[in-house]
């Protein structure tokens, strides 16, 4: 089979691989589409050492089953998934938080992932999905399922009901923008959010109706929004959160382009600031924004790009020169 293969920093190869085999309780998808993730990207740069060349990745994905070793999931039928695969008997996971599974790996990174015309995977972390539903929308589910997750752990903390707040969206990347799609449906009305690529600034504008602006060239303003989502998680964007966030206010921390830095502790302290980390989103997330998917919730997804897997190479350096207009790129193989 053909599949793309992380070969070195900065190189993705098309590449003939074997065809994975599903053994007991898994089965073997024919992947009909699969995003091209932030952490893709930052595993493209080099900057992932969990993630080493000569691996398939890909984690964003939609397939119909060709092999099935697990019973209950017959060949012919269409699933998204889970790729964190998870244990299902730690602490976290019988608490439905098995996002914060102790024993966890992962689709695309411990194991080949989806950027290929087949994929294994347990059956259990499958996610069911209308069996009609368009690929390229059914393949957003992994993204829009990380965007949901943390605007609802978000909502817990805020004082005031969300649709009352002043919000600020830092980066206009898929999860910013589903992040805004989401708020949008959500009743915020005051939704502003920052984006360095002009081409990404028209969509955010067109796709989500809010004030999108170039932070390097239009300086935030300081202690104005309630409620702050961080979706890049740079050094540079921690420090404009915090110091965007009003007294009282929420900041959501989501994205990981930095691993570590320096906040302002003292701000966070007298400005009785919560400030609150995400990763991913649970099982009960993932099916609950397919149906939210399949409901429109997202609104048109027009502003998605479609290309073929043997494009791949190219979307990747097109994603890193900032040369697409598109928040996210799905290739189907």
């Amino acid at each position: 089979m053909k599949a793309l293969v992380y070969t070195q920093p900065g190189e993705m190869q098309l590449l003939d691989r074997p065809m994975p085999e599903a053994v007991a309780g898994e089965v073997v998808l024919k992947i009909e589409a699969v995003g091209i993730c932030g952490s893709d990207m930052h595993a493209w740069h080099g900057h992932d050492p969990r993630r080493q060349p000569g691996l398939v990745l890909g984690h964003e994905f939609v397939g119909t089953i060709a092999e099935s070793a697990a019973a209950g999931f017959d060949a012919g039928t269409r699933w998204t998934g889970n790729p964190l695969i998870t244990c299902g008997r730690c602490e976290f996971c019988v608490q439905g938080r098995n996002n914060l599974c102790a024993n966890r790996t992962m689709v695309g990174m411990t194991r080949p992932g989806a950027y290929a015309e087949y994929m294994s995977i347990p059956a259990a972390s499958l996610i069911a999905m209308p069996q009609d539903m368009p690929a390229t929308t059914a393949a957003l589910t992994e993204p829009a399922a990380t965007a949901w997750h943390a605007v609802n752990l978000s909502m817990r903390a805020l004082v005031r009901p969300l649709h009352e707040c002043r919000v600020l969206v830092i980066g206009g990347g898929a999860i910013g923008m589903l992040g805004a799609l989401l708020l949008r449906h959500l009743g915020v009305r005051q939704l502003t959010v920052t984006e360095l690529n002009p081409l990404r600034r028209q969509t955010l504008q067109q796709a989500a109706g809010c004030e999108a602006i170039a932070p390097r060239q239009q300086p935030l303003p300081e202690a104005a929004f309630e409620f702050v989502m961080d979706a890049v998680g740079s050094k540079h964007t921690r420090h404009q959160a915090l110091a965007a966030v009003k007294p009282g206010g929420v900041v959501m921390h989501v994205g990981l382009q930095d691993w570590t830095s320096e906040i302002d502790m003292r701000r966070l302290t007298l400005a009785e600031i919560t400030l609150l980390g995400t990763y991913t989103y649970t099982t009960a997330d993932l099916r609950a924004t397919v149906d939210a998917l399949h409901r429109g919730v997202f609104g048109p997804l027009g502003w998605v790009e479609e290309r073929a897997l043997g494009e791949g190479p190219q979307a990747f350096v097109d994603l890193d020169q900032g040369k697409s207009a598109s928040a996210k790129i799905v290739l189907k193989p």
